[in-house]
């Protein structure tokens, strides 16, 4: 029965240890909060969500997306992190996300986007930090000139900007 037991209780904790290296901690956010991101997804740094300063975001690979938008005269050159390299720093479980922002403007858009397409979480455009007068801080932008099947209404309203929050489901 003792070893039974010793089994049991190694097999346990070696469950533990497995579980908790898949589960990570992200850094703490030194600056201004601007992005939350809740709901089914693995590294987190503020209780179960992930809480995202400018400089955390300037952190993941940058990206730079040269296209026209509906909102803007003339192409425009955004940069930022990909969508799905946020979803990959927090290790998303989900397969749909609700996307909230800071008017408090809603859109559920499908993991899938940003898993298809380079879309780009803009935190600035034409080499100018994005303001909240300006979209910002951040505007997801969808790769409009690269890819012409995405110039359509359903896309345009998951464009948002302004975006403080992804929920994901």
């Amino acid at each position: 029965m003792k070893i039974l037991t010793k089994f049991f209780f190694s097999a346990a904790l070696s469950a533990s240890v497995i579980f908790a290296e898949d589960v990570q901690a992200l850094e703490a956010p030194t600056g201004p909060v601007i992005l939350v991101v809740s709901g089914k997804l693995g590294n987190t740094n503020v209780g179960d969500e992930a809480h995202f300063d400018r400089e955390m975001l300037k952190a993941l690979p940058q990206h730079e997306t040269v296209t026209h938008t509906p909102w803007h005269d003339g192409e425009v050159s955004f940069v930022g992190p990909l969508g799905r390299d946020l979803l990959e720093a927090v290790g998303a479980e989900a397969t749909n996300m609700h996307i909230t922002a800071l008017n408090d403007y809603a859109v559920d858009v499908p993991v899938d986007d940003f898993m298809t397409y380079d879309v780009l979480l803009a935190m600035s455009a034409n080499g100018r930090a994005l303001r909240v007068r300006d979209q910002g801080p951040i505007f997801i932008i969808y790769p409009f000139d690269e890819r012409p099947e995405l110039r359509n209404d359903i896309t345009v309203h998951r464009s948002v900007w302004q975006v403080k929050r992804i929920d994901l489901k």
